[in-house]
C-alpha cells in the first residue's frame, strides 16, 4: 500500500487521491505540514513539499503530483485519465499545466497564504486586498472554464481527464477558503456539481483543516 504524506487544503495532495480513488488505487494518508516539516520527511522530499507517495512493498517514492499522477496512468490501466489522440492527450496536459501553475499562482497559493498561513503559522489577519485581488483572478479564470464547458462535455474534451481532475483539485481549495463566487458561471458549477457527486471525491470534501472552516454549502453537491 502506499503512503501519501500530505495536508488537507494541499491541491495537489488532492490531484493525487482523486486520481488514485478514481483508479480504485488503496493508500494510507500520513499527515505532514509542509510549513514546519519533519526531518523524516525531509529525508524524502528535501524540497519539503507535498504530495509524497512512498510505496510500503519496495520502498519506491514519488514526488510530485504530475509524476505521480503519470506514474499511475503509465501502470494502472484502469479508467485512463491521459487518453485519446496524441492530440488530445496534449490538450490534457496543456490544461493542467495551466491549472498547476497559473491559476495555483494567480489564485489557490494566496488564498493559502491570506486565510491559512496567516492563521495557523503567523497568526495574522488576511490582507483583504490580497484576497479581493485573487477573488478577481478567480472569476476571470472561471470564465475560461465556462467557455471550455460550452464547448465540451469535460475540461479536456469528450471524456473525464485528469485536467478534470486537476481543476477539482484547486477550485475545491479556493471553494473551502470562500476564494470562488459561483454566480455567473453555471457550466462550471454545474461541472462541479457533478464531481462533488462522485464516490470518489467525496472523502476531499469531508475533510477539515484546524482553525479554517469552510463555507456551510462547501461540501453539497446541490449549491
Amino acid at each position: 500500500m502506499w503512503l501519501l504524506y500530505q495536508f488537507p487544503l494541499c491541491p495537489f495532495s488532492r490531484k493525487v487521491r482523486f486520481l488514485m480513488a478514481e483508479k480504485a488505487i488503496t493508500y494510507e494518508l500520513v499527515r505532514e505540514s509542509p510549513w514546519a516539516p519533519r526531518d523524516e520527511f525531509l529525508d524524502l522530499n528535501p524540497a519539503g513539499t507535498t504530495p509524497v507517495l512512498v510505496d510500503q512493498a519496495n520502498g519506491a517514492t514519488l514526488i510530485d503530483s504530475q509524476a505521480a499522477c503519470e506514474y499511475f496512468e503509465e501502470t494502472v490501466e484502469a479508467f485512463p485519465l491521459i487518453a485519446g489522440s496524441a492530440l488530445a492527450r496534449a490538450e490534457v496536459r496543456r490544461l493542467v499545466a495551466w491549472l498547476d501553475q497559473i491559476v495555483y499562482r494567480d489564485v489557490v497559493a494566496p488564498l493559502l497564504h491570506e486565510r491559512m498561513m496567516k492563521r495557523i503559522v503567523h497568526k495574522a489577519s488576511p490582507d483583504a486586498g490580497a484576497l479581493r485581488d485573487a477573488m478577481r483572478k478567480a472569476n476571470i479564470h472561471m470564465d475560461y472554464l465556462d467557455y471550455l464547458l460550452d464547448h465540451r462535455s469535460w475540461l479536456g474534451g469528450g471524456t473525464m481527464s485528469l485536467a478534470d481532475i486537476t481543476a477539482a483539485a484547486h477550485l475545491s481549495v479556493a471553494d473551502y477558503l470562500g476564494g470562488i463566487d459561483w454566480e455567473g458561471h453555471r457550466p462550471t458549477k454545474r461541472w462541479y456539481a457533478g464531481i462533488k457527486s462522485r464516490p470518489s471525491f467525496r472523502p476531499l470534501l469531508a475533510e477539515r483543516m484546524e482553525i479554517v472552516a469552510p463555507p456551510k454549502y462547501y461540501d453539497q453537491p446541490d449549491f
